[in-house]
């Protein structure tokens, strides 16, 4: 690989872009992007995203553990109680056993025939607040795509066309193989071609015991100002048309 073809694994060459790897199932990176577009919304200006998967059942050959989701999102929804999160609130037979479709989904939707960047940073936005704040379970193609009928930016009936055929499949797991590389760090991390490279950025937190066994997480400080650096850093790069 020559190193513009690794610059743009890793990250959008364009100055505007921010470069977001996650996974739609982590609420550090839904903290992070909630901040993010909260900042760029108080300016005035447009933000565009480049949706990165970083599939965490993937990493670890499991589906990332409710009862850790769950600390995390009492913890981060007591601080920001704005983002209007809430516990699981259906029966667990109906919770989220993977996130890949729908991070396949993302992926699709960055297709010029599906709504390019702006559609896909709307429909992530969108599946996150119907997990974290409406309870649906959006591991299936159905909700996925009932999620994405509330989305202005994506064009549905494109959108379902491409998960049936299964075309950014192969999107998901190249970001895979690029994530466990030693760049990218984690879920959230943001990348920016003006030099911004922050993993779980504002969040200073410790762990009060083993996550896996009844921890929660503990909030030492959270700033957005990273958010307010982050959009200074762009401010020179050209609006997209």
């Amino acid at each position: 690989m020559t190193v513009q073809a690794d610059t743009a694994a890793l990250y959008a060459t364009d100055e505007a872009v921010v470069t977001v790897w996650s996974d739609i199932g982590c609420p550090w990176a839904t903290l992070a992007l909630a901040t993010l577009h909260t900042a760029a919304a108080e300016r005035g200006r447009e933000l565009l995203v480049d949706h990165r998967a970083f599939p965490l059942e993937l990493f670890n050959s499991e589906p990332t553990p409710k009862p850790i989701v769950d600390a995390e999102t009492v913890a981060i929804g007591a601080l920001v109680p704005t983002l209007g999160w809430r516990l699981w609130p259906g029966p667990e037979r109906c919770y989220p056993v993977t996130t890949l479709p729908a991070l396949e989904a993302v992926q699709a939707a960055k297709a010029p025939a599906v709504g390019g960047l702006p559609a896909s940073d709307q429909l992530d936005t969108a599946l996150r607040h119907a997990f974290y704040g409406q309870g649906r379970c959006i591991s299936l193609v159905s909700e996925i795509l009932a999620v994405a009928a509330g989305c202005p930016f994506v064009d549905e009936a494109a959108l379902a066309d491409a998960l049936a055929r299964g075309t950014a499949r192969a999107a998901v797991h190249r970001d895979f193989g690029v994530a466990r590389g030693p760049r990218v760090q984690g879920s959230p991390h943001l990348f920016t071609a003006s030099g911004t490279d922050v993993h779980n950025p504002g969040a200073d937190f410790v762990w009060t015991g083993d996550p896996y066994d009844g921890g929660f997480p503990h909030f030492r400080s959270y700033t957005r100002d990273w958010a307010d650096e982050l959009l200074d850093r762009i401010a020179k790069a050209p609006q997209a048309d």
